[in-house]
């Protein structure tokens, strides 16, 4: 048995202040601010067999995420599109291919979601 899993268990995001981040991601996800931050500085969206920690110690500019490192997924792409668009968020795409498109957070990440 090899001894490093083949799965992802988190993917850390930086952001500037923990308790906007975890507002502004629950609200996004049609989440429940429910769970506590941690030492301070991170907070666990739970995603299935991969969790979200928003973690405010590592906020740096040259942290910030640039190119989307994963992608949420959606049904209904043009309904995922519209619903972040209404809400105000920073597009950087458009709908690409009928499939994809990508927004900022309000720390500047990216990122993208998919249709599966």
């Amino acid at each position: 048995m090899h001894p490093i899993s083949k799965e992802i268990g988190a993917i850390f995001i930086p952001v500037s202040n923990i308790e906007k981040a975890r507002d502004w991601y629950t609200e996004l996800l049609g989440l429940h601010t429910e769970g506590e931050i941690l030492y301070d500085h991170l907070f666990v969206i739970p995603m299935g067999t991969t969790n979200i920690v928003l973690d405010s110690k590592i906020s740096r500019l040259e942290n910030r995420i640039n190119t989307p490192l994963f992608h949420f997924n959606t049904d209904n792409i043009e309904s995922a599109f519209h619903y972040v668009k209404q809400k105000g968020i920073e597009l950087t795409t458009e709908i690409e291919h009928g499939h994809w498109f990508c927004f900022k957070d309000p720390d500047g990440n990216h990122l993208m979601i998919c249709a599966c």
